[in-house]
C-alpha cells in the first residue's frame, strides 16, 4: 500500500515538478537592460559651419560641381552644427591619419562611457560574464574586446565577443548575442559596447557617393550594461521584449548599395548607392512583417488583413474605371507607444514614418538626435531612446520599437518594455530644454549659398 501512494505522488508531483522547473528556467532567460550611457565628445571636437568650410576647402580634389554637391547635402542632411569628428580632423591629418588616430578615438569613448555606466550602476568590472564590442571599420590586433578587458582587469573566463564589418545595426546584434547567452547562464550581467570609427575612414578623395558619408556620420558611442538576474528586475530601465534580425546579403543588389571600398584612385571610402533607399525599404518590409506578429494585439492583425482583401477586392472589380492603387496600413501604434528609429539621414527618417505611419511627434527624437549629435553609426539609437527618457515620455508599460539598419544589407528591430518611469538626462542633459528648437535649418546655405551662383570657368577654390 506505501508503494502505491509513493508511486502515486511521484506520478502527481514529477509532472508538477517539471512545469515549476521549466517555468522557473524561462524566468532566468529574460534580458534587461540596467543602465546605458551615451558619449559626448568635448567642445574642442564640434563641427560647426565656420570650421567645415575649412575642412573642405583643404583639399585639392574638388571641383565646382563638388563643392554644389556637398552644399546641397549638408543644407538637406538634418545634421546641425554641434556634432563631433575625431581629432585627426582639427590636427588636419584627414588625408593622412595614423593607426593610433583609431585607437586614440576609440579609448577615449571606452573610458568615458564604460566608466561611468558601471561606476553608477554599481557593478564592478569584475561582475561582468559578457562583453560584446562592435565597431565596424576598425580591426585591431589585440582586438578592442580585448584592450577592454585589459584595461578594466575583467576575469579570465568572461565571454568576450568582438564584431566587426556589421554596419549601423550593428548594436541590436550585438544586444541579441547577449540574450542567446542569457538562455544558457543564469544571474548574468553583459556589456554592450557600440562605436563606430572614424579616424581611418574619413574620405578625402571626390567620388559623391563617397564624399556624402562625410556629411552624415559622425563621433559617438555607448555602453549599455544588461543582466538576467531576477533580484534586479525593480532596479532594470528596460526588459527586452522580442528581436528580429533581416539581412538580405544574398541579393547582390543590396549586397552593394553600402559597401566600404577604394575609389578609381585608390582612396579607402564608404560608398553609399543610388538604390540604397530602395534596399533599406524591401529589408524594412521583411523585418516588419515578421515581428508584427509578435507585437501588435490580434484585433489589429485581424482589421489589417479585412481591409487589406477588402482594398485588393475593390481594386480588382474598378480596374476597368481606372481606379486607384492604395495599400492598407497597419497601425504600429496600437502595440508601441514609441519609436527608436536610426538615424541614418534625413531621408532615411521620412521613409521609416511614412512607411509606418508616424507623426511628427513620433520621429522627433529621431530628427533631433541626427540635428545634434549626426550619424553616430549603431550607437545612434541610443541617443534616440535617450532624447525620450531626458524630455520624459517613457513611462512605466510603455513599449518601444527600435528599427535600424546597417551594411549587408540589413534591417533589424526590437521591442523594449519600460519597467519604471524614466526621467534622467542622460547625454542630452545640458541642452535638452533647446530641442525642439524653431528650426533645424543649418547656416551653410546662408554662409555659402553664393557657391551655386558661381561660373564653373571663372571659379576659384577659396582659400
Amino acid at each position: 500500500m506505501d508503494v502505491l501512494i509513493l508511486v502515486y505522488a511521484f506520478l502527481i508531483l514529477y509532472p508538477l515538478f517539471l512545469l515549476w522547473w521549466w517555468a522557473d528556467s524561462k524566468r532566468d532567460q529574460e534580458c534587461y537592460l540596467l543602465d546605458y550611457e551615451c558619449y559626448k565628445p568635448t567642445d574642442d571636437r564640434k563641427l560647426d559651419t565656420e570650421f567645415c568650410g575649412e575642412l573642405i576647402t583643404r583639399s585639392g580634389l574638388l571641383g565646382l560641381n563638388e563643392y554644389k554637391f556637398l552644399l546641397k547635402a549638408i543644407v538637406s542632411s538634418g545634421v546641425g552644427e554641434e556634432t563631433y569628428a575625431p581629432r585627426m580632423v582639427f590636427a588636419r591629418r584627414e588625408e593622412n591619419p595614423a593607426y593610433e588616430d583609431g585607437i586614440l578615438e576609440m579609448e577615449e569613448f571606452f573610458k568615458d562611457s564604460i566608466g561611468k555606466v558601471l561606476a553608477r550602476s554599481g557593478v564592478s568590472p569584475q561582475e561582468i560574464d559578457v562583453l560584446v564590442v562592435n565597431v565596424s571599420m576598425l580591426s585591431v590586433v589585440p582586438s578592442l574586446a580585448a584592450r577592454i578587458m585589459n584595461h578594466y582587469k575583467m576575469r579570465e573566463d568572461i565571454k568576450v565577443y568582438n564584431l566587426t564589418g556589421m554596419g549601423c545595426s550593428a548594436s541590436l546584434i550585438s544586444i541579441n548575442i547577449a540574450q542567446n547567452i542569457f538562455k544558457t547562464r543564469k544571474n548574468s550581467y553583459a556589456l554592450v559596447v557600440t562605436s563606430e570609427c572614424l579616424s581611418l575612414n574619413w574620405y578625402s578623395g571626390n567620388d559623391k557617393s563617397m564624399i556624402l558619408a562625410n556629411c552624415l556620420f559622425r563621433s559617438g558611442g555607448c555602453a549599455i550594461l544588461l543582466t538576467n538576474k531576477r533580484a534586479l528586475k525593480k532596479r532594470a530601465m528596460f526588459k527586452l521584449k522580442c528581436l528580429v534580425r533581416t539581412h538580405h546579403g544574398a541579393r547582390d543588389e543590396s549586397y552593394e548599395c553600402c559597401i566600404q571600398k577604394e575609389d578609381d584612385h585608390g582612396r579607402l571610402g564608404f560608398y553609399l548607392g543610388k538604390n540604397l533607399p530602395k534596399a533599406a525599404t524591401r529589408a524594412l518590409v521583411d523585418n516588419l512583417r515578421e515581428i508584427s506578429p509578435r507585437i501588435l494585439p490580434i484585433r489589429e492583425l485581424l482589421r489589417f488583413i479585412v481591409v487589406s482583401f477588402i482594398k485588393k477586392w475593390k481594386q480588382g472589380s474598378s480596374k476597368v474605371g481606372g481606379g486607384t492603387n492604395t495599400k492598407a496600413m497597419i497601425n504600429f501604434k496600437t502595440g508601441v507607444d514609441h519609436f527608436c528609429i536610426h538615424t541614418g539621414g534625413k531621408a532615411v527618417i521620412d521613409g521609416i514614418g511614412s512607411n509606418l505611419d508616424l507623426s511628427e511627434y513620433d520621429l522627433e527624437p529621431a530628427r533631433m538626435t541626427l540635428h545634434r549629435f549626426g550619424n553616430t553609426s549603431a550607437s545612434s539609437l541610443w541617443y534616440v531612446l535617450g532624447y525620450m527618457e531626458a524630455k520624459k515620455r517613457l513611462k512605466k508599460g510603455d513599449r518601444i520599437l527600435m528599427v535600424s539598419f546597417g551594411a549587408g544589407f540589413k534591417c533589424n528591430s526590437c521591442l523594449w518594455e519600460v519597467m519604471r518611469d524614466l526621467g534622467d538626462g542622460n547625454v542630452w542633459r545640458d541642452c535638452v530644454d533647446k530641442y525642439p528648437p524653431k528650426t533645424l535649418a543649418n547656416p551653410f546655405m546662408e554662409k555659402y549659398g553664393w557657391i551655386n551662383d558661381e561660373d564653373p570657368n571663372t571659379f576659384v577654390v577659396p582659400r
